[in-house]
């Protein structure tokens, strides 16, 4: 059962680009380097396959206690591996409960596929779509070093760096050891699609963090002043924060929670390595965080980026678009508790600007949230006007949507994702 343990949060690293196959798969102690090295790389290796035959058999919405990267283990493990022998634990009954089903989907799927072996299914791999077509966006962290000396250092190393983009138009042109500055981000790089940076040595060093630009537009758009004092209320794994505190310039103080301890530690590694030193951490669930605590009676800036379906992330699906779609039970989980937490972030008395983010593309989770909490607030708070040349705005559902902004990998060349900037309504004295 370790081993399955092991690989889930090696996989889940990969994935969330914390580290390297290698380095993650050392970091994680476990006794038997060799197996679990296998066992990710072949998971990765099938990672489509196993998407779309999980999605197709229905598992996750059965075993609700089933994480996503610990079922795509077991799956693989199950259906492509060796089978689980002596191993699989708690989890070997359950996964011979949809046994059947799974070796179904996965005959279905070669039968689409026109192929006999499972080897084959790799061979036929899925069309590239706008999602592998998103570029290597590289946030400089400016608590270690500027943008211009990253630039230098690249140069030397044989890329060639061609300017700040003036539009989408450059980057779909990027090439090769080519890369810009981004249009928008004064701090943000940007390389071609393929570039692997993880083994970087300024990124080995926390000087540069992989970051979608999409993911860097809730701290820029927040804006806190060096000096402020800062609420990130579902924070793990924290590239956000450590941009808010590059923001910051370590001065002020960043409030960070989250519920799950493994997140938050790794959490910890990440700020210790961008050299963050004005971030307190802690293990609670932000909707018990008291908005009347002394603690935090100067916070004027909360960033809101809770858990969320992850539809807008860059996918590899061999099906149509729509396998990945959550449940519409899940989403309005999701979303129900999405609310919760904004409307519950609006309490705080001294909050002045709060910005809401998610990685899905999904209405519930994004114009529906915002709308309700903005109505829960009776007009104390508005969306505020930001970016007014972005290509993508919110949905048009209500008024002032249009200030919301929507990224996708075909408008803006990013993965999907949703931002609202919430500010208080002055009271005229």
């Amino acid at each position: 059962m370790a081993v399955y343990s092991a690989a889930a949060a090696v996989l889940a690293g990969v994935e969330s680009r914390q580290g390297s196959l290698k380095g993650l798969v050392y970091a994680s102690n476990f006794q038997n380097v060799k197996q679990l090295y296998a066992l990710v790389c072949e998971t990765q290796r099938y990672s489509a396959v196993l998407d779309a035959v999980i999605a197709n058999a229905g598992l996750l919405r059965a075993e609700k206690k089933l994480r996503p990267h610990l079922a795509k283990v077991l799956v693989y493990d199950l259906l492509l591996g060796k089978g689980f022998g002596g191993r699989g634990g708690r989890w070997k009954p359950l996964l011979e409960r949809h046994q059947a089903r799974l070796k179904a989907e996965l005959a279905r799927l070669k039968v689409r596929q026109g192929v006999s072996r499972n080897e084959d299914l790799l061979a036929v791999g899925p069309k590239p779509g706008p999602a592998s077509q998103v570029p290597r966006f590289v946030r400089v962290n400016t608590l270690k070093t500027c943008t211009e000396d990253a630039i230098d250092y690249f140069k030397r190393q044989g890329f060639s760096y061609q300017g700040q983009a003036s539009g989408l138009e450059d980057i779909r042109a990027l090439k090769g050891k080519c890369f810009l500055l981004d249009p928008l981000l004064p701090e943000l790089l940007v390389f071609p699609a393929q570039t692997d940076l993880h083994d970087h040595p300024l990124y080995q060093a926390g000087h540069l963090i992989l970051q979608d630009k999409a993911s860097c537009l809730p701290a820029a758009l927040l804006a806190p002043p060096p000096g402020s004092h800062v609420m990130d209320a579902c924070a793990a794994p924290g590239n956000k924060t450590s941009h808010l505190a590059a923001l910051l310039k370590n001065q002020g103080k960043i409030f960070a929670f989250d519920q799950d301890a493994k997140r938050l530690a790794s959490m910890a590694t990440l700020l210790a390595r961008a050299g963050v030193s004005c971030c307190e951490l802690a293990e609670q669930d932000f909707l018990a965080v008291s908005p009347s605590d002394q603690r935090y009676c100067q916070v004027q800036y909360i960033l809101l980026d809770p858990s969320c379906s992850g539809s807008g992330m860059p996918s590899r699906q061999l099906e149509e678009p729509e396998a990945g779609t959550p449940s519409p039970e899940r989403l309005r989980a999701l979303a129900a508790f999405q609310q919760r937490a904004l409307s519950h972030a609006l309490t705080f008395p001294t909050l002045q600007r709060l910005v809401y983010s998610t990685c899905s593309v999904c209405q519930e989770e994004n114009e529906d949230v915002v709308q309700a909490a903005l109505q829960q607030s009776s007009g104390a708070f508005r969306l505020a006007p930001i970016l007014p040349s972005w290509p993508h705005r919110g949905l048009g559902t209500f008024p002032g949507a249009e200030h919301c902004l929507r990224a996708s990998p075909e408008t803006t060349l990013t993965g999907g994702f949703f931002i609202a900037v919430l500010e208080r309504v002055e009271v005229p004295r």
